[in-house]
């Protein structure tokens, strides 16, 4: 039997494997933790062999940290992007109050991502390097619009403020977050 073009020993070659590993794995952990995140578990949401799981990565590890730092970058990108937007300071409040309401913290999804993540580097500081990142290139961001004090003081209550959001059982007015970024940047 001849080998199809584009193939390897007659199989098709899979070049999205890879990614979709890691958006499965990204998948998993939303839904199971990081203690839930096995390779087994992994193979199976991304719909590939669990031999998969190896021949792309090295170990759990990895995949975990390919998964977290897909994960920032998309939110960094977002991020940057609704900042970017504003031309003036009070459209950048408007954008910081957006941010924390709707664009990074809205879906429950990228919440528990988010808390997967920061527990994991609260107790691995390899992690920790992921989210300094992350909480970088949003100082950076915030930065075109107010001095690196007022930056570090946003970014700090944009965390903050999606968390207590997040976990408090009672609707919080979505207007205390506007008067929270106005309080700070003005």
């Amino acid at each position: 039997m001849t080998p199809e073009p584009g193939s390897r020993r007659g199989r098709r070659n899979d070049p999205d494997r890879r990614d979709r590993i890691i958006d499965a794995c990204l998948d998993v952990i939303a839904e199971s933790g990081v203690a839930g995140a096995s390779h087994r578990r992994i193979a199976e949401a991304a719909g590939v062999p669990l031999g998969s799981m190896t021949y792309h990565f090295a170990g759990i590890d990895e995949v975990l940290r390919e998964a977290f730092t897909r994960f920032g970058t998309e939110i960094s990108e977002r991020f940057e992007t609704r900042m970017a937007a504003a031309s003036d300071l009070e459209s950048a409040r408007e954008a910081v109050v957006a941010i924390i309401l709707s664009d990074v913290y809205g879906d429950p999804r990228e919440l528990v991502l988010s808390h997967e993540l920061y527990t994991l580097a609260a107790r691995d500081p390899a992690y920790r390097e992921l989210t300094s990142a992350w909480m970088r290139r949003s100082r950076d961001a915030l930065e075109k619009w107010f001095d690196p004090e007022t930056a570090h003081m946003v970014d700090a209550i944009i965390t903050g403020v999606s968390i207590h959001r997040a976990l408090d059982v009672t609707d919080r007015d979505p207007a205390e977050v506007a008067l929270a970024v106005a309080r700070i940047t003005a």
